[in-house]
């Protein structure tokens, strides 16, 4: 039985993925908690002079039209809280007790099972996740436009000087900015050429769970696979939403395991936060001398990192660049003459949605059915490491009554923006703001860091890591010892491709684990209110 959502109940970054609606830039700021009533004032006052933007629905047409940019706000306030920060901001010791370990923990205590070492360490991260005061509140503020992002940040510094809040909240500094600067938040906005400093297209597609109230059609590529053709809504599935929000059925048809009292944890879910270096220069430095020795060159190693080619065609679909640049120009094309015609109301409007809706499918509907072996997108590659969309059974068809029944209990919420100006050289200020959502820490973002990124053996790999976001090490002597198998393609004489001494080429600078509550539970927070008898 589908669920029913109270959408607006539950927080909108949950659920959307604001930079999808034209939200362009975000501020991230944390907070410290230094006197619990102060806190919850702050909370109040946030609530009545912005309120927390909800999940409900923006698009309200159907069939779905371009972005109605009339029923959007110019700016968005989302709130998430530490174990830290429920504790100072006044929780009963029965609900803190109640909340899983590796919440209570934290991410720096969880760094062996993350591959947080090396130059990934806690000691090399910004100076706020090292600081004697601990991070309680995580604000996530998107505008539409800098100035809107801009005054709704000034807002809500204003009420920290409230006399009421001065003093018991503390706005946290240290985060690394341009030119061995610190910051007092950490901004993040959209790459106007690239979708992350790679040079990879990003926030292709994204999981779709039982009532998240988008779009339909956004279930191919986005749900669980079954064993109809994965280019119709009959190929796909939605995940259940317990993946993702608690109080609902998770794939495994049970409610997961919640924090008490039930009004606490109730359409809530846990955000990972991890701000990710990135180290162009030696990236692009790999492709470059690698890609001299593979055939079809650097664009086609880069395409095989990942899984898609940098404009986004992937691998199992595309196979060479000329095929990727054709897909994916006829699918601009024909998406910039429907949104026209929808601006003119011209009567070509319908056809080409769904001219267009039917090409984009190729973007994210597709499997690796027909590449079992690997011939087109690795085994090891990040995409798909990430999402092995039902690859896991290596051809056995029969083997579970769903293809995914390997994976569906890993899926992710991904969120989050791309940060500072891409430089070619390693030691600039520029990544990913990489935060992902889900019910289990442990059992989703966890096994998929731990087993996936930094293992290869569910590949069949061993302890091969992910080339783009894996651990990579160093002999004693320096040298990278990172490695990736590209598998020969099924047709032809071409071996296997060996690429050795892959480099770290991301870095953890800081995060850590975050609840993202309810509208309803953010309230009784905010009123001490929170009874677990």
């Amino acid at each position: 039985m589908p669920e029913t959502l109270d959408l607006y109940d539950i927080q909108g970054n949950i659920v959307k993925a604001y930079g999808r609606y034209s939200f362009r830039q975000s501020r991230y700021v944390f907070y410290s908690v230094t006197d619990g009533a102060k806190g919850r004032v702050f909370i109040k006052e946030l609530l009545v002079k912005f309120g927390i933007t909800n999940a409900a629905p923006w698009e309200v047409s159907d069939p779905p039209k371009p972005i109605d940019q009339d029923n959007i706000p110019d700016a968005t306030t989302n709130i998430a809280f530490t174990y830290s920060g429920l504790q100072h901001l006044g929780l009963p010791q029965k609900s803190l007790q109640s909340f899983p370990q590796e919440f209570a923990m934290g991410m720096k205590a969880r760094r062996d099972i993350l591959g947080d070492d090396g130059p990934s360490a806690p000691q090399h991260w910004d100076h706020i996740w090292n600081d004697d005061l601990s991070v309680d509140i995580f604000l996530s503020i998107n505008g539409q436009s800098p100035e809107a992002l801009a005054q709704r940040y000034q807002g809500i510094c204003n009420i920290l000087k409230d006399e009421r809040v001065e003093g018991g909240v503390l706005q946290l500094d240290g985060h690394a900015g341009p030119n061995s600067s610190t910051l007092a938040y950490q901004d993040a906005a959209v790459l106007s050429v690239r979708g992350e400093h790679f040079g990879y297209a990003d926030g292709i597609s994204e999981p779709y769970f039982e009532g998240c109230g988008t779009n339909p059609i956004k279930v191919i590529g986005g749900g669980k696979p079954t064993r109809k053709d994965p280019y119709t809504i009959a190929g796909w599935e939605p995940l259940e939403t317990g993946e993702f929000i608690l109080g609902y059925r998770d794939e495994s048809q049970e409610y997961p395991k919640a924090p008490v009292p039930k009004l606490l944890s109730f359409n809530g879910s846990f955000m990972v936060y991890r701000k990710l270096h990135e180290n162009v220069a030696s990236f692009q430095h790999y492709i470059e001398e690698m890609g001299k020795d593979y055939p079809g060159g650097k664009e086609a190693l880069a395409a095989k990192f990942v899984g898609r080619w940098r404009n986004g065609a992937p691998l199992a679909l595309f196979p060479t660049e000329s095929e990727a640049n054709a897909f994916i120009s006829e699918l601009i094309d024909v998406r910039d003459r429907y949104y026209q015609a929808y601006k003119d109301k011209a009567a070509s409007t319908e056809a080409l949605r769904k001219e267009y809706d039917k090409l984009r499918l190729k973007l994210v509907g597709f499997n690796f059915n027909h590449d079992i072996d690997g011939g087109r997108c690795p085994y090891g590659s990040h995409t798909r490491r990430i999402n092995p969309r039902g690859a896991l059974e290596f051809g056995q068809t029969d083997a579970f009554e769903t293809p995914g029944a390997l994976t569906n209990r890993r899926r992710l919420l991904r969120r989050g923006l791309p940060y500072g100006k891409t430089e070619r050289n390693d030691g600039g200020n520029h990544g990913i703001i990489f935060m992902a959502l889900c019910a289990s820490l442990e059992r989703q973002f966890e096994f998929v860091q731990q087993q996936w990124v930094n293992y290869g053996n569910d590949f069949k790999l061993a302890s091969e890591r992910d080339p783009i976001l894996g651990n990579h090490g160093q002999t004693p002597d320096g040298k990278s010892t990172g490695r990736m198998v590209i598998e020969a393609p099924k047709d032809g004489d071409q071996p296997p491709f060996i690429c050795a001494g892959i480099k770290r080429f991301v870095e953890t600078r800081g995060g850590e684990y975050f609840f993202i509550p309810s509208i309803t539970a953010v309230r009784m927070i905010a009123e001490g209110i929170i009874d677990p008898t």
